[in-house]
């Protein structure tokens, strides 16, 4: 376990028969950039990272959890869980908290921890929060959607692999900073993550908020499985 070390992290959605890992190139290249940041890329690592990978994945097996990768100055830790699949009926709870280096995907993460380990996440996840502003989940990158317009936290947020496969697919996400007064102006909150995929939050009990509708919830979920439908399987 390396929480609450130096180091960094990246989790993968593995699924099927034989292995599929989506968007895994992408994760790996976040990861090596993340170490290099933190100065902790050794020569052969990236190497050493494939080879623990193909290692632990079972060529007999059908997947349906979630990829960990780990790594700090001594360790590259490789672990799998069950994945979750979040449901329509889902609250979002407000923390005051703010990641460490949050434009990194750090192992800071024992306070989030706290909370998650209380929770049943299929229905539920953190909202953290900094100085009245909203940043992101637990979990996962959080879009707004007013008047279809999609909106982004713009700063203290790691905008992860999910999130720039949507920016791409879709154009433009406007970045500014989301008071939490404001949020009674959305429409619609979407968690987008590996481990949430694409979810839609019911409602923020601690400012009364309330989804809408389900408009955007369905083109990106519909945007997601095609990307889930062309990823190549794991060789």
């Amino acid at each position: 376990d390396l929480w609450g070390d130096k180091g960094v992290f990246t989790t993968m959605w593995i699924f099927g028969k034989p292995a599929k890992i989506l968007f895994f190139k992408k994760h790996i290249k976040n990861l090596i950039k993340s170490l290099k940041i933190y100065k902790l890329n050794t020569s052969n690592l990236e190497k050493n990272i494939l080879k623990l990978i193909k290692l632990n994945i079972d060529k007999k097996k059908s997947y349906n959890h979630l990829l960990r990768v780990a790594v700090n100055k001594k360790i590259i830790s490789i672990s799998l869980r069950k994945r979750k699949t979040p449901k329509l009926i889902f609250n979002l709870i407000l923390i005051n908290h703010k990641r460490p280096d949050p434009e990194i995907k750090n192992l800071k993460y024992n306070f989030i921890l706290k909370y998650l380990s209380k929770m049943n996440n299929t229905t539920s996840d953190v909202g953290l929060c900094y100085k009245n502003n909203i940043l992101e989940s637990g979990t996962s990158n959080i879009l707004l959607i007013k008047k279809d317009k999609i909106y982004s936290p713009s700063k203290n947020i790691y905008k992860g692999v999910t999130y720039n496969f949507f920016k791409k697919k879709l154009g433009k996400i406007y970045s500014k900073e989301i008071l939490l007064n404001s949020l009674a102006d959305y429409d619609e909150i979407l968690l987008i993550g590996s481990g949430k995929g694409v979810t839609s939050v019911e409602t923020i009990n601690e400012v009364k908020w309330k989804r809408k509708n389900l408009k955007y919830y369905k083109i990106f979920s519909n945007l997601y499985r095609k990307a889930i439908l062309n990823c190549p399987v794991y060789r």
